[in-house]
């Protein structure tokens, strides 16, 4: 019974280390699918649209401004405060216009990168379920440090994963 005993204690610590731990770099990976770079090109052109709606939409508040204060001197009163009524409202537009950008860059960046994200997830699951892993950490979130010997990197096995499921 004690020799039962002890041999159970000794082979306890080697099942915990006989557990698998992978760790990639998911970041790399996504930067390194076709469907996220196209998606980036698309959300950066559409940025840079939004941009230049709103540079022309300032420079056009900056003009009317700076004819107000050439021609205010000569203006009554009630032109005066109609040219400024119409200038706040420009600016009003301005910022509007600006958190509208801004929230629609927000929800095209979560519709293209969704399905990506879940893609690459779907991939490391495949890859943790037939390597047996217990853990597959992603090193881009921050972990300080990961053991080469108790940790195989499946970056390349993902990456084959994803390449299957296209």
């Amino acid at each position: 019974m004690k020799k039962l005993i002890l041999m159970l204690m000794l082979l306890a610590p080697m099942t915990v280390f006989a557990q698998k731990f992978g760790h990639l770099n998911a970041q790399q990976i996504m930067g390194d699918m076709p469907e996220f770079v196209k998606a980036r090109g698309e959300l950066e052109a559409t940025a840079k649209q939004y941009e230049n709606d709103l540079k022309a939409m300032q420079d056009e508040l900056q003009r009317k401004a700076d004819e107000y204060d050439k021609t205010k001197s000569t203006m009554n009163a009630t032109k005066q405060k109609d040219t400024e009524t119409e200038l706040q409202g420009m600016y009003q537009k301005v910022q509007q216009t600006y958190q509208d950008n801004q929230q629609a860059l927000q929800k095209a960046q979560q519709e293209k990168l969704t399905p990506i994200t879940s893609k690459l997830s779907d991939a490391i699951k495949a890859v943790g379920k037939a390597g047996g892993y217990v853990y597959i950490m992603d090193t881009s979130a921050g972990i300080p440090y990961i053991s080469d010997t108790l940790s195989k990197d499946v970056t390349s096995e993902v990456k084959a994963q994803l390449a299957k499921m296209k």
